[in-house]
């Protein structure tokens, strides 16, 4: 049995307009489409990130065989395989292809397990451009050559010239490139009122078997399954941007850094995971962004604040990725070697803000980007946790957890684990900014303002034991100088009792730790 083209679509790769398509031979080619235990178990990964994959692929699948395209699918109930290199020898030994195709992977792991796999059968692999993105890897790299850093800033100007996207001739529309100081808002004691709920989609009988599944292959990995209702098809994913765009994206900007106790989603899209297994065409989310500003159902600010995060971010993160990997995953330029604390994956703590966060990722497999990057990685920054673990919980528990975005925002932005090649310094922070941010503190037993004592907040203990610890590094450094300046106010005395006492919750989560 021999076949032209083995065409691999991986499960973040679920575009019907993908460069496997624009050649495919119903009579000479064959889909192959594959559910691994090993891409649920490589990180113990969230039971609904793993039903989310497993369900789009599925229903992928079905719409390819109403085209009468030949699709071999291989459910995780029904094989016996690991992973790609076991897996793929396997089938390649059976249908004897010419060539395997596939679009480039969204992990360097992936890529290389293929490339393995081909290799030893003594096959081409064909990988082609991901039409998921609004500038290829070449593109990127072309813009990148010759730059002495990479900043975001550079990028995202470059891409809104480049495509035309809220312009006015040469320069940007309202007069500014971004409108941050609009867009950093608080609820204030008042709190957020009513928030439009997002899109749900309750599981058809297809989701509704791969829940099974999950609950069934998967028992002990972490969260529920109880609140599945993702977007699972095109057609829900655009559903679910109509929905965000009608009766959320015009708050979405004054309040995208704002946080509350009970509200998981906020004014969030939640559009990631769509756009990451590509069911939403980035392309398709922009232009519903920017004909809400043109009918004035949406300020510029918002708009801008959104386009920002897809044109600016997703696609900066993307090409950083694959420059810089495979060594980007074991920068540690901080030197942190602390366990991640056990609680990441119980939720059980007394620190509120943390309690919150990461109990509503296990319930929902989501947290928005401020309670990633200002709770759970703040936290893990100031801890000193060892960058490589932060990574594998956060690739583990998030549904639009794919390594290409998560990696370099988690070990860069994050961490500051590259030593600034994404942002230019850590980002650290006192109790007081979550306090400031939210209303978590109020119920909190620990006080945002105090270092030291029984009622000290943890993270403003390790805030300044973090500047102390790094103090000869960044005193001097042009962005966080100001900010390491305070410790001046510190004297020896008071620098000792905060060491004390951070070195007192380091061993307290250390011997905490799994």
């Amino acid at each position: 049995m021999g076949i032209r083209n083995l065409v691999l679509v991986l499960g973040d790769q679920l575009d019907p307009q993908s460069l496997v398509f624009d050649d495919i031979d119903k009579e000479m080619d064959m889909i192959w489409m594959a559910e691994l235990a090993e891409e649920s178990e490589h990180v113990w990964s969230h039971k609904v990130r793993i039903a989310l994959f497993f369900s789009a692929m599925r229903h992928f699948a079905k719409g390819l065989e109403k085209l009468d395209i030949p699709v071999r699918y291989l459910a995780i109930n029904a094989h016996t395989y690991s992973g790609f290199t076991d897996a793929l020898g396997a089938e390649i030994a059976t249908y004897q292809p010419e060539r395997v195709v596939v679009v480039q992977p969204g992990d360097y792991r992936v890529l290389k397990q293929l490339r393995d796999a081909t290799s030893s059968a003594g096959l081409p692999l064909d990988v082609r451009p991901n039409r998921q993105f609004l500038i290829d890897l070449k593109g990127f790299q072309d813009w990148a050559r010759d730059r002495k850093t990479l900043r975001l800033e550079h990028f995202y100007r470059y891409m809104r010239r480049r495509m035309d996207l809220l312009m006015d001739g040469k320069n940007p529309q309202g007069g500014a490139w971004n409108f941050d100081k609009e867009n950093r808002k608080t609820f204030k004691r008042k709190g957020p009122g009513l928030v439009p709920s997002p899109a749900s989609f309750a599981p058809d009988v297809l989701t509704q078997a791969v829940i099974a599944d999950v609950q069934e292959r998967f028992p002990d990995h972490p969260g529920s399954l109880t609140h599945f209702d993702w977007p699972v098809t095109p057609e829900q994913a655009e559903e679910a941007l109509q929905d965000f765009v009608m009766h959320r994206l015009a708050a979405f900007g004054p309040y995208q850094d704002a946080l509350w106790t009970g509200e998981t989603y906020l004014y969030h899209s939640r559009l990631s995971a769509a756009m990451n297994l590509g069911l939403l065409d980035p392309q398709t989310v922009l232009d519903a962004a920017v004909a809400a500003y043109r009918r004035g159902t949406a300020p510029l600010a918002s708009v801008e604040g959104f386009v920002r995060q897809i044109v600016g971010w997703r696609e900066f993160i993307r090409g950083l990725y694959w420059t810089h990997m495979p060594d980007y995953l074991a920068v540690n330029s901080l030197d942190a070697h602390q366990a991640l604390p056990t609680f990441f994956w119980t939720g059980k703590t007394d620190m509120l803000c943390l309690a919150e966060t990461i109990g509503q990722t296990l319930e929902y497999g989501y947290a928005h980007h401020i309670q990633r990057l200002m709770i759970t990685g703040l936290f893990a920054l100031l801890l000193g946790v060892e960058p490589r673990q932060v990574h594998a919980w956060y690739l583990a528990v998030y549904v639009d957890a794919v390594e290409w975005v998560e990696l370099p925002n988690v070990l860069g932005m994050s961490q500051f684990a590259d030593g600034g090649l994404i942002a230019s310094k850590p980002y650290a922070a006192s109790g007081k900014y979550i306090q400031r941010m939210s209303n978590y503190c109020e119920q909190c037993p620990y006080d945002p303002n105090e270092a030291t004592g029984e009622l000290a907040c943890p993270f403003t203990t390790l805030y300044w034991d973090f500047l102390m610890r790094h103090e000869a590094r960044f005193k001097d450094h042009p962005r966080a100088a100001l900010q390491w300046r305070n410790l001046s106010r510190l004297d020896e005395g008071r620098r000792a009792l905060i060491r004390k006492q951070a070195g007192t919750l380091i061993h307290q989560f250390a011997s905490s730790s799994s």
